[in-house]
């Protein structure tokens, strides 16, 4: 027979769940409940009031290029961000899974630039890529390539998407060798012995055994793309050249913080908390379908 804990006092379990119930309330749905309300407000310019406009700044948005721009280039920004980071962290993690000299330093090391903030990451890439002072720009010139991300904006793209992958692989690398080291070894000694060679152990055991993780990270990178590289942005283009890098949690600060249009901010941000919403009930309702656990 099944034993399960039960509690006599009835008011107990809720006493339990209220901290966690009041921070998320207080950091959560207070502020969504905010931006909500202020996305339906148009506020004088010198913010010493508000007309209530009801769905204006959504419709201002709509018709508003320089945002739809910002879908195609958060859209390219993620995707290539989440290939790059779980690929490469992927890659390193099978490599350390491997019974190497040095193993304990050499996964050590692979985990320190999870420690370093996104705003110094993005300071470290531009000042080894600038193209006045960089120490990779020089090299990248004396070999002929024209490098220049601060007005060339397939430079600037790709360099702020290497910034925030190089910042990402780290957390990446930790979960795929925490599952590789979790699969039972005999699985993959009775494939050797069967003849499989490293690469087809690979595809068709190691693999597809990961594909919780692999699922997992998919979800987090996504987020992490969508939110936690503004201070890279932030430090390395400001959004520029020419918008080709203003993604849209960053056009949600400079139009409300620089542009001094908290209406429309607002709107952004209302807007981008569903586009992931979305985008995450879509991976839970159909990617996961294909993970086996």
């Amino acid at each position: 027979m099944e034993k399960r804990v039960t509690f006599d006092n009835r008011l107990l379990p809720y006493l339990l769940l209220l901290p966690q119930l009041l921070v998320t309330i207080v950091f959560f749905f207070w502020p969504a409940g905010q931006a909500l309300y202020q996305s339906l407000l148009l506020p004088d310019p010198f913010g010493l009031g508000a007309q209530f406009v009801w769905f204006s700044n959504f419709e201002y948005l709509a018709g508003d290029r320089y945002y739809l721009q910002s879908f195609v280039t958060t859209a390219v920004f993620t995707f290539f961000v989440t290939l790059v980071s779980m690929s490469a962290a992927l890659l390193l993690a099978a490599m350390a899974d491997q019974v190497i000299k040095g193993a304990g330093t050499y996964k050590t090391l692979l985990i320190w630039p999870y420690a370093v903030a996104p705003a110094v990451a993005g300071v470290m890439w531009l000042f080894m890529f600038q193209p006045s002072i960089g120490v990779l720009a020089f090299y990248m010139k004396a070999a002929g390539f024209n490098w220049n991300p601060i007005l060339n904006s397939t430079h600037a793209m790709t360099l702020v998407i290497a910034a925030a992958a190089w910042k990402q692989i780290s957390y990446n690398f930790l979960f795929f060798l925490a599952g590789m080291q979790a699969i039972p070894r005999s699985l993959i000694e009775a494939a050797a012995i069967d003849g499989a060679g490293k690469w087809h152990r690979f595809r068709t055991i190691i693999f597809p055994l990961l594909s919780p993780t692999t699922f997992f990270l998919l979800v987090v990178n996504i987020v992490y793309a969508f939110f936690e590289t503004f201070g890279i942005i932030h430090t390395m283009t400001s959004g520029g050249p020419g918008q080709s890098t203003n993604i849209l949690v960053y056009k949600v600060f400079s139009d409300g913080f620089v542009g001094q249009d908290l209406g429309s901010s607002a709107a952004q941000s209302v807007i981008l908390m569903v586009v992931v919403g979305l985008l995450t009930f879509i991976q839970f309702r159909y990617i996961e379908r294909r993970v086996h656990y």
